[in-house]
Formats: C-alpha cells, sequence, structure tokens
C-alpha cells in the first residue's frame, strides 16, 4: 500500500509540475527573447539619434565614442548619399559571412535620414533563458521532492494503523480480549479500532458468561447428583422390598427432572435467553419435600435437617429455583456448619423469609462482609454457592442475605402475594 501511495503520489506531482513547468518555461523563454529585443530597439534609437547629432555638429561620426561605448555590439550606420555603410562598436561581426554566429538585429532611422542597424550576440540571452530553465527545473525538483516526502509521510500515518489494526485483530483471534485502546486520529481507523474494542468486550463477556456457567453448573449440578446416588444405592439396598424400591425409584426419577430443570435454568440464564417467570406458590410442598430429599444425607452423618415455622405461607417465586437457593444454603450449613440445621419459615406481611441456621461456631468477622462474594470461601469449598444464590434470588426480584453469624444464619426473602419487597430489605 505505502508503495502504491507513493507511485501514484509521483505521477500526479510529475503531471502537475510538467503542466505547470512547460508553459512557464516557453513563457520565460519569450519573455527574456522579447525583453532583450525591446533593449536592442531602444539602443538603435539612441545611436541613430547620436549620430544624427554628431553629423550635424562636427560633420563626421565619432567611432571612438561609439567603440567605447558599445563593445558588445555591431554597428553600420548609412548617411543620407553616402556610398556604403560606415562600421562601429566592440565586436568584430560580419554580417555577409557564410556562417555568422547567432546574433540578432535592430534598425532605427533618424530625422534626418540617417539608417542605424545594430547586432549583439545571443549567446547570452541563451544562457539567461538556460538559467532561468534551471532555476524552473531546479523548483519543479524541489515540488516533487517535497510531495514524495509528505506522501512518505501520509502512507505511514495511513499504513501504521491499519498494521496496528491487524495486529489487534490478531490479539483478538488468538484469545486476548483485553480492548486495545489505541487511536489515530484518523476517523474511519478510530471507527475500526472502537468497533474492535467492543467486540473485544463482548467477546470477554462471552468467555466469562461461558466460564461462569461451566464452574457454576458443576456446583449446582453437584448436589442433585449426589441426592440421587444415594437414592440408587438405597434401591440396591432395598433389593428385595418392591416397595421400597418403588418409592426410591420415583423419589431417583423426581431428582433426574430436577437435575434437567437445573440444566435448563443455568443454561438460561447463561445466555440470557430467557427469564424466570415467577408465580404464587404454596412454599410447604416445595420445602417439605427439600427436606425428605436432603435428610438422609443428614442422618449418614448423625444430623438432622429439621422444617419449623409458619405454615400456609405462599410466595412468588419459582419452584426450582427455591429448590437451588435452599440446596446452596443447607449444603453450606452442611459442610462449615454443625449440628442440627433448621429451615425455618417467617411471614414477613409483605414478603416470606425462609432462615437456615445451624449450631456450628459461625462466620469468622474478617469473612462476613464478603460470604457472597465469588471465589471467597472460608474452609475447603468452591466460593461459588453463596454467590450463585444470590445471583439466582435477585433475577426473580427475591433476596438472600446474612441475618447472623454467630450462630450461621441465613436468610431468603421472597416477595408474597400481598407485595413485594422494598428496596432496603424487610428488616
Amino acid at each position: 500500500m505505502r508503495r502504491r501511495m507513493l507511485f501514484s503520489t509521483l505521477v500526479v506531482t510529475v503531471i502537475a509540475v510538467m503542466l505547470l513547468g512547460l508553459p512557464l518555461g516557453a513563457l520565460t523563454y519569450k519573455s527574456i527573447y522579447d525583453e532583450n529585443v525591446r533593449g536592442l530597439q531602444q539602443e538603435a534609437d539612441i545611436i541613430a539619434a547620436e549620430v544624427d547629432v554628431q553629423v550635424r555638429d562636427d560633420g563626421e561620426i565619432d567611432r571612438e565614442q561609439l567603440d567605447s561605448a558599445y563593445p558588445a555590439r555591431h554597428i553600420e550606420i548609412t548617411l543620407p548619399g553616402a556610398e556604403g555603410p560606415v562600421d562601429a562598436g566592440g565586436w568584430d561581426f560580419d554580417p555577409g559571412a557564410a556562417s555568422p554566429p547567432p546574433a540578432m538585429k535592430a534598425t532605427a532611422t533618424s530625422p534626418s535620414g540617417v539608417e542605424v542597424a545594430v547586432w549583439r550576440d545571443t549567446r547570452r540571452v541563451q544562457e539567461s533563458i538556460i538559467n532561468a530553465w534551471l532555476g524552473i527545473a531546479s523548483l519543479s525538483l524541489l515540488a516533487i521532492g517535497v510531495a514524495v516526502g509528505l506522501a512518505m509521510l501520509q502512507a505511514r500515518r495511513l499504513t501504521l494503523p491499519l498494521v496496528d489494526l491487524a495486529a489487534t485483530a490478531e490479539r483478538l483471534g488468538s484469545g486476548v480480549t483485553t480492548p486495545w485502546g489505541h487511536r489515530y486520529g484518523i476517523p474511519e481507523a478510530d471507527r475500526v479500532a472502537e468497533v474492535l474494542d467492543r467486540s473485544a468486550e463482548r467477546i470477554a463477556g462471552l468467555i466469562a458468561t461461558e466460564r461462569h456457567f461451566a464452574t457454576d453448573a458443576s456446583h449446582q449440578l453437584r448436589t442433585p447428583l449426589t441426592a440421587l446416588s444415594m437414592r440408587l444405592e438405597e434401591i440396591i439396598a432395598e433389593a428385595d422390598d418392591p416397595a421400597v424400591v418403588r418409592e426410591e425409584g420415583e423419589a431417583a426419577l423426581t431428582q433426574t427432572e430436577r437435575l434437567v430443570e437445573t440444566v435448563e435454568s443455568l443454561l438460561g440464564r447463561a445466555r440470557k435467553s430467557q427469564n424466570p417467570e415467577v408465580e404464587p406458590i404454596a412454599i410447604d410442598g416445595v420445602l417439605e419435600q427439600f427436606v425428605a430429599e436432603w435428610s438422609p444425607v443428614f442422618r449418614a452423618d448423625d444430623r438432622r435437617l429439621e422444617l419449623t415455622g409458619e405454615t400456609g405461607l405462599t410466595a412468588v417465586t419459582v419452584p426450582g429455583d427455591l429448590a437451588q437457593i435452599l440446596a446452596t444454603l443447607v449444603e453450606n450449613a452442611y459442610k462449615h456448619g454443625a449440628g442440627t440445621v433448621t429451615v425455618r419459615r417467617v411471614d414477613g406481611g409483605s414478603s416470606v423469609r425462609i432462615e437456615v441456621s445451624d449450631e456450628g461456631e459461625g462466620i469468622p468477622d474478617h469473612l462476613s462482609g464478603r460470604v457472597f462474594e465469588r471465589e471467597v470461601t472460608g474452609g475447603n469449598g468452591t466460593g461459588l454457592g453463596l454467590a450463585l444464590a444470590r445471583h439466582i434470588a435477585e433475577s426473580e426480584g427475591a433476596r438472600v442475605e446474612l441475618v447472623q453469624t454467630r450462630p450461621t444464619t441465613f436468610a431468603l426473602f421472597l416477595p408474597s402475594r400481598a407485595g413485594g419487597l422494598s428496596q432496603t430489605g424487610p428488616f
């Protein structure tokens, strides 16, 4: 591209210089030649007047005076009635020679009839014309050089952004999604750079979304898979009792359906292709089924999971999301807490509060303000559960808060049928 720009600029400049320089050279030639012809004609008129005075006063021509006054001229003076011309001037020139040197001629006639012819050598005129042409050629070459220099600067200014944009696109294609942020002062190149930066931001967002989906899915699917494994173990252990096998099989099928719902919910949030469709539901059935599914996990560890509080409450939520949030809170209490884990239902008027507490030592003070941040954990956990639970809750207008550190108590605030949550929370 640089070569093309330089070549095209050079061609345009040469054409422009020729269009201007050639007419200027011709005009200079004509101007210098005409000026010298006029000067020679003035000299002829002056000589004719001087000779007329000399003949009238002295009766003869002062040739010495003319020779000294016009050393580079050849003068022929013809007096009225004379047989031939009188030669004067300091230039030895023979107009009748076979090959005379180049000369220009001017003639004049005085009032008394004296005829004067003056010749001068044109070699100096030619030198003046050549010098003028050399000056024009020098200026033309200077103009071409300046044009080429400016073309090189402009080509560099235009091609360097393209090279940089190509490098940026290559970085983007190789997975480096940090916006480059370069601007070049060229509107078109700056627009391309802005588009690439926005594309980098979008790609970074997509990569982060997919990464979060992978980590969130692995975290959220682990619990249903654990419960499903326990149901299958119960089936194997009670294979001789058809009633138990049927009951555990139905529970395993329920866990499988919930697993599918969890996957669909995570995919929808990751791709932002759907919004949760909340509806008023009676939460007792959801909570009782949840406690029944998790109780074997606690019994296997000689612990208990209890459901207490008011019954008959209705909240606006998504049953699958409610189960996911409760699973995160209960699993957190199971892993990091101790003793009995209590799920308590409280009627808050405009909201329904579901509290999950345990009998452990509580959350350290230095972690109490950061428990909902991703990858923040006080033990061997992933640090994803509470952050994901809060995200799921907020997506449907609910809230998850840490209401007490000792013993640890998390609360899920759900809008009730009577009204929604306030901005500050129903505390």
